[in-house]
């Protein structure tokens, strides 16, 4: 019997794409899974566990999690299993072959702070673009303990990160957070070598970084307005190095801890780095591993083996970055802890990985690689859009009992007080666009999404990490219900919030969500109000048509007359035109928006600030220097201005009186 039939997966959602059914139902391919038993049931506590069986009669054990066993008969084609089942991950072996047996709470996991009702803020950080006098051209963990101490002394609640998942060492201009090689390990350029004990006690680190050449470097890149991310990344890894040779002379407890713990996932990462670094020193055109010679492009080959064999001490310092990485990334929650504030700072997980990172080097059978993840056209992106990212397979995701999405949560649940996911759509369904397709013209693929938003909430709960859900863009119908029944919060732009043609009143918003100003793939407030990403967008011809733009302008200005209204309404300043937007009515609107009935509310230092210039346009790589812009000021700096703490104080204040 076959209980994944992964054609039914597949769904088309624009008449556009019929050409190209027949191509994606070959990358889904037929099921090949025979087995008398289902890998895996999904349901929530309390309710009736019920599972099909391909045989009509005999025994079955279920061994709980704990270890204790509950035995019985079954017929009729169906085990029915025991009522009042304890929440977590069980295995029901039965019919000469086992089923993960997977029991999840009604809700996920909420802090104290929402249950009392309380109304919270802080600001969503974009951590490259810290600028403070210690890091080395780019924020970093350090950078993120002073920015949290600097907003908790104002009275915020939480920040808001950036996806920190790791990149590509060897390739560090492909900078993108959302476009990682691997979501289950850190970024190491986020490393504050400064911080690292084995740096501070080498006698050759501590020469190397106060000669005048090095520090004449980390001047040209702490001034830069853009980061550098190739500069960055060698001098790191050059200050790094030296610190895993003082390293390797101390107590290797920890370490050879953290190895045995993180198994072969980390040997994974770190092997895919050494490697990415020996080809690339050897030939520069090495971008990922689908540029490498056939006998590397697998993690799996014996031409790997060798390696690791031949390059066993740099695999094992590149797994050392991931232990330091880790290190610093739990000082920075630690320190919130101690800072009592209710979320501390929540991380961000990307839609997919990348289709040459790690993830997919180590592991071709879970992803679809003939296949891109995008979005079908919208008004952030009117010419679609098409990530580069690999798809996971949800038939191959169902046939492991989702042991891939349980290690993905796992990994960015902890250390943060909350976890957002960007693009939550993708749990029940993904745009997949072919290889050398254009995004206008991909498909809806279909993903188990009871089945995951079971397993979220159970993974939640488990790590108390509250989760944030980003649903932006072409919403499946029932979707944001679903969410909001499960105790997920949706993630509110307030420009996109109307009833009717009127902006949504603040006091509709759901108490259970969160509300911002601008996200990073949106102009800054300054932008959107002066136009300056149609600006942009004419300029890096991201727009189909004249007549779109044209569309999306005549959109713009009814949408400010809107907020206008909603602004006058509350006697706050209005902005009619471009010639009267000033820093004064950036600050205000901050304010007012501020007086969202949702449980979270953040902006961006960007706009504490009035900056113009966006960090990333969609729909552009090279055009624009996505993911490089920094702030205009100093962490100190920031939090030294008075327009800031008065901006601060007002946002403050509003949360604490609505």
């Amino acid at each position: 019997m076959q209980y994944t039939n992964t054609q039914s997966y597949f769904y088309d959602g624009f008449n556009g794409a019929f050409h190209t059914h027949n191509e994606v139902a070959k990358l889904l391919g037929q099921p090949t899974h025979h087995r008398n038993l289902p890998p895996v049931k999904v349901v929530q506590q309390h309710s009736p566990v019920i599972v099909p069986s391909h045989y009509y009669e005999g025994h079955w054990t279920l061994t709980l999690e704990d270890g204790r066993q509950h035995h019985g008969y079954f017929d009729h084609y169906h085990i029915h299993l025991p009522a009042g089942l304890p929440l977590g991950y069980h295995e029901l072996a039965a019919a000469e072959t086992t089923c993960r047996i997977i029991i999840a709470p009604a809700k996920a996991y909420q802090p104290q702070a929402l249950k009392q009702h309380k109304k919270l803020w802080g600001a969503s950080v974009q951590l490259y673009t810290l600028r403070s006098e210690q890091n080395w051209g780019i924020g970093d963990f350090s950078d993120l303990q002073q920015f949290l101490t600097h907003l908790a002394e104002n009275g915020g609640d939480f920040v808001g990160l950036n996806p920190i998942h790791a990149l590509f060492p060897a390739n560090a201009d492909n900078a993108s957070p959302y476009s990682p090689s691997s979501r289950l390990w850190q970024n190491i350029i986020y490393i504050d070598v400064n911080a690292v004990e084995a740096f501070q006690q080498s006698e050759q680190a501590q020469q190397w970084f106060h000669h005048a050449e090095t520090q004449a470097t980390l001047a040209r890149l702490r001034a830069a307005d853009e980061v550098d991310y190739s500069a960055v990344m060698a001098l790191k890894l050059q200050g790094l190095r030296l610190a895993y040779a003082q390293f390797k002379q101390q107590d290797q407890h920890d370490f050879e801890q953290f190895m045995a713990e993180k198994g072969e996932s980390l040997v994974i990462q770190g092997t895919f780095d050494a490697l990415h670094q020996y080809l690339k020193e050897q030939f520069p055109e090495q971008w990922g591993w689908d540029f490498w010679a056939t006998e590397y492009q697998d993690y799996h080959n014996d031409a790997v083996r060798t390696f690791q064999a031949k390059n066993a001490d740099l695999i094992r310092f590149f797994m050392w970055l991931q232990f330091i990485a880790e290190q610093q990334l739990t000082a920075c929650y630690q320190l919130t802890e101690k800072l009592d504030m209710p979320i501390g700072f929540y991380r961000d997980l990307a839609v997919g990985v990348a289709n040459n990172g790690a993830e997919t080097w180590a592991d071709k059978s879970l992803y679809v690689l003939g296949a891109t993840i995008g979005a079908p056209a919208d008004m952030l992106a009117p010419q679609g859009q098409n990530w580069g990212l690999s798809p996971m397979h949800p038939g191959e995701l169902q046939q492991r009992a989702y042991a891939p999405f349980i290690d993905l949560l796992r990994a960015n649940m902890k250390h943060c007080g909350a976890l957002r996911i960007d693009h939550v759509l993708g749990l029940a369904r993904l745009w997949w666009v072919l290889n050398g397709g254009v995004a206008t013209e991909g498909v809806y693929i279909r993903y188990p999404f009871d089945d995951l938003l079971n397993i979220l909430a159970l993974e939640s709960q488990r790590h108390r990490c509250l989760v944030v859900a980003e649903a932006l863009g072409t919403v499946p119908d029932g979707m944001l219900e679903a969410l909001e029944s499960r105790g997920i919060l949706p993630y509110n732009v307030f420009y996109f919030e109307f009833e009717g043609e009127e902006s949504k009143p603040l006091l509709n918003y759901t108490y259970e969500s969160m509300t911002t100003l601008s996200t990073h793939d949106l102009p800054t407030i300054k932008g959107y109000w002066l136009d300056h990403d149609f600006r942009l967008g004419e300029k890096y011809a991201i727009y189909p048509s004249e007549e779109v733009l044209r569309h999306l302008k005549a959109q713009r200005i009814a949408h400010k007359s809107a907020f206008n209204r909603a602004l006058q309404a509350e006697k706050y300043p209005t902005c009619d035109t471009a010639k009267n937007f000033n820093a004064e009515f950036n600050a205000q609107l901050q304010t007012f928006v501020a007086g969202t009935h949702s449980a979270l509310y953040a902006t961006q230092p960007e706009d504490w600030l009035n900056m113009l210039d966006p960090v990333n346009i969609p729909g552009t790589s090279g055009e624009y220097p996505n993911w490089r812009r920094k702030l205009s000021h100093t962490i100190e700096e920031i939090f030294q201005q008075n327009t800031v703490k008065t901006l601060l104080a007002s946002i403050k204040q509003k949360r604490d009186t609505i």
